[in-house]
């Protein structure tokens, strides 16, 4: 029971209150389902399946209370087929058994069934591949419906055989729609000021089931003047937003905080944080994330961002929630504000490449420390030159293996601290080209 709509004329009236809100809203018919148009309209995938009365197996993603387990209910109608439904929570093997025994009887009889599966990801992947054969015979259509990435929770076999639709979580037009819906059911508007109602659907956070039910005790209580957000509020619980640690809203959310800090946006990085740390994530996560982000993003450009945000980590250490949560959003806009680089990350990628393909090649004889005699007599640090000696502290001295040409992995930009670093080298390497006896050329390694 996910999306919902008034009874439709042809519909059997259903007295006021002999069911829940949700159940008397319930579509009758696709063109009922709102907020998923892209799918459900002529032009969606859905939409052109109905009119060619034939449908592919089906995997619908999205999140809680947006159509999913209706949409499949509504399919089945629409093209004729026998419907059957379980929940992966609750079913085992057997349970499957049965139900692709029954459905091989029904298909003699020349009835096709359409299976659908809620919470599809929560099956294991051994059971999960016992749909195929099932699937690839034509015994089931088989339409899963699931909250979770299907690329990472579904078998690569299953999901070859089913075509990926995406369901979206409503937006405030679809749940405008749900709620005067519902006021026509119950012949009376919600007793609401206008800014008020538009906290409610703001508090259902996309999720229609949610918003019904929120409207149904609503419609339950007796209110002398229509009530202010405040009053809503007080008797409202506001819906937990939808974020599971080890999944799909964990790692959206990480990454737009990532996205949003690489790309200097310090408001909208702000706002990642902040949904996260509401919703319960761990600071000390987000924290080692973002000391990564320092060094990768930023690196010699501002090598201070790499400070603030192990202060901050200190500091939330120290405090604890909630004060310590300022600490994290200080480094987060400083992150988001500092320039970035991210020729660290790449020369720490390029070094490391080269290493592995190098093996163990010895350092030149100059370099190497000569603690025994025997090693002084191999030529270990002979003509060793002390940089601190040298005029203007540089030797230009060759610190590569001798069968090894001298490689270029860090590149600074001209960003921050970076550019002055490049000027440097620059110059390094000028006098380096100027001294008699000149290193080996620098070859560029292949990115």
């Amino acid at each position: 029971m996910d999306l919902f709509a008034a009874d439709p004329p042809h519909a059997a009236p259903v007295a006021a209150g002999a069911s829940p809100l949700a159940e008397r809203l319930r579509p009758r018919t696709l063109a009922d389902v709102v907020g998923q148009e892209h799918l459900t309209g002529p032009a969606g995938a859905i939409g052109r399946m109905v009119a060619a009365g034939k449908l592919a197996s089906l995997v619908l993603w999205g999140p809680p209370g947006t159509g999913k387990t209706t949409i499949a209910r509504l399919l089945a109608d629409a093209v004729g087929m026998r419907f059957v439904g379980i929940s992966a929570v609750f079913a085992g093997v057997a349970d499957l058994k049965k139900l692709f025994a029954e459905a091989k009887t029904a298909a003699r009889a020349g009835q096709q069934t359409l299976l659908f599966v809620d919470e599809i990801h929560r099956f294991n992947r051994s059971q999960q591949d016992g749909f195929l054969p099932y699937v690839e015979d034509g015994t089931v259509v088989l339409v899963g419906a699931t909250t979770e990435n299907p690329s990472f929770e579904l078998n690569a076999a299953l999901l070859s055989r089913a075509q990926v639709l995406i369901v979206r979580r409503l937006d405030t037009a679809a749940l405008d729609t749900l709620l005067a819906r519902a006021e026509a059911v119950e012949d009376k508007p919600l007793p609401l000021t206008p800014e008020a109602r538009e906290a409610l659907v703001a508090s259902a956070d996309g999720d229609g089931r949610f918003l019904l039910n929120q409207a149904e005790t609503l419609f339950s209580i007796a209110v002398e003047a229509p009530l202010a957000p405040e009053g809503l509020r007080d008797l409202l619980h506001r819906r937990v937003a939808v974020y599971d640690k080890d999944r799909d809203g964990h790692y959206n959310l990480i990454s737009a905080l990532h996205k949003a800090l690489r790309g200097s946006d310090p408001d909208a990085a702000l706002y990642y944080l902040s949904r996260m740390l509401t919703a319960g994530e761990e600071p000390l996560y987000l924290l080692r994330r973002m000391v990564r982000f320092a060094s990768e993003d930023i690196g010699l450009a501002d090598s201070n961002a790499l400070v603030v945000t192990l202060a901050a980590k200190d500091s939330y250490e120290f405090l604890g929630s909630p004060e310590g949560e300022l600490a994290i959003a200080h480094a987060c806009l400083y992150l988001a504000t500092a320039p970035k680089s991210n020729a660290a990350y790449v020369a720490h990628k390029a070094a490391t490449r080269s290493a592995k393909e190098t093996g163990s090649l010895v350092p030149p004889a100059n370099i190497l420390n000569a603690p025994t005699k025997l090693m002084k007599n191999l030529g270990y640090g002979k003509d060793y030159a002390y940089d601190h000696d040298a005029e203007g502290g540089f030797s230009g001295s060759n610190y590569w293996p001798d069968e090894m040409r001298p490689q270029r992995f860090y590149r600074p930009t001209d960003r921050g601290h970076e550019k002055r670093i490049a000027e440097r080298l620059d110059h390094w390497a000028t006098l380096r080209r100027a001294q008699p006896a000149a290193a080996p050329g620098v070859d560029e390694p292949n990115d």
